[in-house]
């Protein structure tokens, strides 16, 4: 089997879509199947192009047996709305017509959490008369007017009237999320067009390890308790709030808040901090992929956080995978809904309010405090992550897919 890819995220990006993508087509193509990925030049989510790369009109590489075809977009960084809509149309022209000369294609799976990449999927399944298959990650443009980057208006009306179009002209929806299938069939999406498969993570990658011993000593690690927060900073994140609980523990000299990853929500991490004057607070910045489960290492306890919005009961950050793989306590901030009952059904975690620094703050100061509960946690959430392995899911989504 063909499988046509579009996304406007792929390796050597890091965030959750770039790797799902990534590490299912590797499973794929590992298979015999052939899989050609349309995505742009590497830049999110600073919107700086990534080094070694450019932006232009159309360029290949494989990796890893992927055939990956990248063409010129508009680019900006992961924030504010105009900017972003350009981006996301000027993928969804140049992704279509490059999808139009990859020959012998069997099936086009086109993923979100924007859908503008699934309008070009469904217009290369329409002119190559293939199956479409429409890659759920976010229930958008809700997501917007969800982090108050946009009020409701007649614009939103206008995106969510395409969003159901792509709905209804999909033949499989996957959702990475139950409650996101739930949503689609109160809004009378068929059931038996949607299928669910979470994400996961890579546990050949992603597992119990000691600490990097040169990251302790270049971030000033060593013999702390460290509270990681690892991953995108966007708007949806609150990362005030995280910031916050770190200046409650100011007295607490052996525990430490570490920040890694970039985004929108970089900069105010980092002006809280000099404000505040905190010296509790690592702030790394964007990490190259390939360093990442080093720096997962130099936690003791996990960090998943995202606004008090009703919303976001539907969401599953996938830094919680990552962080079952390395074995790691996870204090999960999120509106009861799915991700924490991941959490406490599982016991490898605590929940707590979203965006409640003194929750937080009590959280990390008890784990911190008490080593048997956090080895039980540890246990906990490692044994967990053999449910979610990547390898099982992708295989998962190849069944969903082959629909010849």
């Amino acid at each position: 089997m063909h499988i046509l890819f579009l996304t406007d995220n792929f390796p050597p990006e890091g965030n959750a879509p770039a790797t799902r993508t990534y590490e299912h087509a590797r499973e794929w193509v590992k298979q015999g199947h052939r899989v050609t990925v349309i995505t742009c030049a590497p830049n999110f989510p600073e919107g700086k192009v990534f080094e070694g790369y450019k932006n232009k009109w159309f360029s290949k590489e494989t990796i890893e047996g992927i055939e990956v075809r990248r063409v010129k977009t508009y680019i900006t960084a992961n924030e504010g709305f105009v900017k972003r809509i350009l981006d996301y149309l000027s993928f969804m022209v140049t992704g279509f017509l490059a999808s139009l000369f990859v020959k012998k294609v069997d099936v086009v799976v086109a993923t979100s959490p924007q859908f503008f990449t699934a309008c070009s999927g469904w217009a290369v399944s329409a002119i190559m008369r293939i199956p479409f298959v429409f890659e759920l990650r976010d229930i958008w443009p809700a997501s917007i007017t969800a982090v108050g980057a946009m009020k409701k208006s007649l614009v939103i009306k206008v995106l969510e009237s395409v969003e159901m179009f792509l709905y209804r002209r999909a033949d499989k929806i996957i959702s990475v999320t139950h409650r996101f299938k739930e949503e689609l069939i109160d809004r009378g999406i068929e059931d038996n067009k949607i299928e669910v498969v979470l994400n996961g993570v890579d546990l050949s990658k992603y597992c119990p390890m000691e600490k990097d011993d040169e990251f302790l000593l270049k971030y000033d690690l060593k013999d702390k308790f460290v509270a990681g927060y690892i991953g995108t900073h966007g708007l949806a994140h609150s990362l005030e709030t995280i910031v916050e609980a770190a200046e409650r523990l100011i007295d607490r000299k052996e525990i430490v808040f570490l920040f890694a990853g970039g985004g929108t929500g970089s900069q105010l991490v980092k002006d809280l901090v000099s404000e505040k004057k905190l010296k509790n607070v690592r702030v790394l910045g964007r990490i190259e992929k390939q360093y990442m489960p080093r720096i997962w290492s130099l936690c003791d306890v996990s960090i998943v956080h995202l606004k008090n919005v009703p919303l976001f009961e539907s969401v599953i950050p996938s830094k919680i995978f990552e962080s079952m793989g390395m074995g790691l306590p996870i204090a999960i901030g999120l509106p009861k809904g799915e991700a924490t009952n991941i959490i406490l059904d599982n016991g490898c975690g605590v929940v707590f309010e979203p965006e409640n620094s003194e929750m937080l703050a009590n959280t990390v100061q008890t784990l911190s405090d008490d080593s048997d509960w956090l080895k039980v946690l540890a246990k906990q959430s490692l044994k967990s992550s053999r449910k979610f392995e990547r390898k099982a899911l992708a295989n998962q989504m190849l069944e969903i897919i082959n629909l010849n």
